[in-house]
């Protein structure tokens, strides 16, 4: 069973500029793939200090008013930026 389908909240946070962000599950799965919560260490990035190394995630089951309460952060698009790269021969 998939952390989304059993209603967890994944808490990712970021240590060095102690910034707290909650995340649908499903929507990391998404951008990262299927990988466990303690993989986002080394792909996710704080987008305030742009930083990699700082970053915890859990898994949460958030009940009652902290359910509620919380503020999600939602996926917007997802862009694909191409580059290329000639070489001569």
């Amino acid at each position: 069973m998939h952390a989304h389908d059993a209603g967890q909240v994944a808490l990712v946070r970021c240590r060095h500029c102690n910034i707290k962000r909650y995340f649908k599950p499903g929507e990391l799965r998404e951008v990262y793939g299927n990988v466990p919560i303690e993989a986002l260490r080394g792909k996710m990035r704080c987008q305030k200090c742009r930083n990699t190394e700082h970053i915890d995630a859990e898994l949460l089951h958030l009940v009652g008013l902290e359910a509620v309460q919380v503020r999600y952060r939602r996926l917007a698009e997802i862009r694909f930026v191409r580059r290329v790269i000639w070489r001569d021969e």
